[in-house]
């Protein structure tokens, strides 16, 4: 889809804003049948302009999760993230599990290595940025909820509009130099839990390269590919490197850029690319004691920056 230039126009879906300058609510779907043509143009539009497209009770099981992820384009699978022979709880490889559930049913201790694994994603990221072929679109669905009221939303961040206000000086940097940051899944992992990640040190594995500077084709918007998993910008000492970063990323993460969405009920669905936004899971006092079962496809990234600087390959970061 060529860029956007102008508002699209919506007759096959309801599309009801979340926030002033990203993220809607699309309602009109009928999920219970593959989504016609119109229909899934409309939703390409709509998350092309809000970044982040909310789906109430969808009704949505696992077959029918993948299928409509497919249309988007070709899915990652979760096949190379199993190292050691671990087992995959879920019948679908592509669907990948970001619950907290154990392979026997119950609920993560607050101990387990798995939750140290997960703090990592309570930190704005993008999902796979760390592979030589990023991700796109991610597509998570709630199979299970814990009680109301325990936490567990999700939080998003609004990337294209904290570029446009951000200083012009530093616009004009970031288009000029045109910087390299290069991402890892282990310093992410790192940052959000030192001490299990003590004795790793992420210069010890592959890093996937990406210009930090980017447009996004979809809508046509400037914006910078940022993400916690950003190790190190190339080109600048380790302390230059740190306070770009941390200068960008506090600001890109600022509330007035953030929409936290819930989850109000099994089959919700929330579609979010993650060429324009960032997202974090958000914890709770569920957690060590309810189930939440959440499962989320992962469409690999079609347009011309899917795979950065890097050497078209299979291989991706697995985990320990």
């Amino acid at each position: 889809m060529p860029g956007l230039s102008h508002s699209p126009t919506f007759n096959q879906i309801t599309v009801t804003k979340l926030h002033p300058t990203f993220g809607a609510e699309i309602s009109g779907v009928d999920f219970s049948r593959p989504v016609e043509d119109e229909v899934f143009q409309e939703i390409k539009a709509a998350i092309s302009k809000y970044g982040v497209c909310v789906f109430r009770n969808t009704g949505l099981d696992d077959a029918h999760h993948v299928a409509f992820a497919a249309q988007f384009g070709e899915l990652d699978d979760v096949t190379p993230y199993l190292a050691g022979g671990r087992a995959h709880r879920l019948s679908d490889v592509r669907l990948f599990d970001v619950g907290n559930i154990e392979l026997d049913g119950k609920v993560f201790e607050l101990d387990n290595v798995r939750r140290e694994w997960n703090k990592g994603n309570g930190v704005f990221h993008v999902d796979s940025s760390f592979n030589p072929r990023r991700a796109g679109y991610s597509l998570l669905r709630a199979a299970e909820l814990p009680p109301a009221g325990m936490g567990g939303e999700t939080d998003f961040a609004d990337v294209r509009t904290a570029f446009d206000e951000l200083p012009r000086t530093i616009q004009m940097e970031l288009q000029e130099q045109n910087y390299i940051a290069a991402h890892s899944l282990w310093h992410s992992r790192k940052v959000a839990s030192p001490s299990t990640f003590a004795d790793i040190n992420p210069e010890d594995y592959p890093m996937s390269r990406h210009r930090l500077f980017q447009k996004h084709e979809a809508s046509g918007r400037d914006t910078m590919y940022l993400a916690a998993h950003i190790h190190h910008i190339e080109g600048l000492d380790a302390e230059a490197s740190s306070a770009l970063f941390q200068r960008l990323f506090t600001h890109a993460t600022q509330p007035r850029y953030v929409l936290r969405v819930g989850w109000e009920q099994v089959g919700d669905l929330v579609l979010w690319d993650n060429t324009s936004v960032m997202h974090r899971a958000v914890g709770g006092s569920f957690e060590g004691k309810h189930r939440r079962d959440m499962r989320r496809a992962t469409v690999h990234d079609g347009s011309g920056g899917a795979w950065g600087l890097n050497e078209r390959s299979d291989v991706r970061q697995g985990l320990p």
